[in-house]
């Protein structure tokens, strides 16, 4: 990931959030871009996240506002699991089973690197009810300690006009199947 953004990549990353931000208002009823750019400008580190998020395919967006920490928060709303974030399986324990064949990262690790959380069942439902995400891709989401002691792991798609959740075997990749994560600022 790339921490230090030079001014231009700064000012063209806020820019693109800006017209996003405008362009989708429905996610984010009641709040102000003025508030979020100010957020933003102070947040250098959560800059280098964003701009990890944007340059995988995410395309990144305000969808709430956390009265109690006073942070934005920001998920990936691409239309389809981010394209620089597919073929990865769940998380390291996965990636370290597999004996050939191994994908080049896993979800979780992935997330980690960039500073991002990856989105939880909750989270990815909420994201599917601004609009329809993953009708033809899929994404892993954040799996119970119960279910991925036994090897599994949750992802979720839309297909049928429904939200659904899913289980696999952790280990597993598919070239459709990404992760959407979430950062707060």
């Amino acid at each position: 990931m790339k921490k230090n953004l030079s001014a231009a990549e700064r000012n063209a990353l806020i820019e693109t959030l800006r017209s996003r931000f405008e362009t989708n208002k429905h996610r984010h009823k009641g709040v102000n871009w003025t508030d979020v750019e100010a957020k933003l400008k102070k947040s250098p580190a959560r800059l280098g996240s964003l701009y990890a998020m944007e340059s995988t395919g995410g395309e990144p967006d305000v969808i709430g506002f956390d009265k109690r920490s006073g942070e934005f928060i920001f998920v990936d709303c691409s239309p389809e699991s981010p394209k620089g974030r597919r073929s990865v399986c769940y998380d390291a324990a996965a990636l370290a089973s597999r004996k050939e064949h191994k994908p080049a990262h896993s979800a979780i690790g992935m997330a980690a690197e960039m500073g991002i959380t990856i989105l939880d069942e909750a989270e990815y439902r909420k994201l599917q009810s601004f609009g329809p995400v993953d009708t033809k891709t899929s994404s892993w989401i954040a799996t119970p300690d119960d279910i991925r002691t036994r090897g599994g792991a949750l992802f979720g798609d839309r297909r049928y006009g429904h939200v659904f959740t899913y289980h696999n075997g952790a280990e597993s990749y598919y070239a459709a199947r990404g992760f959407r994560g979430s950062l707060r600022v």
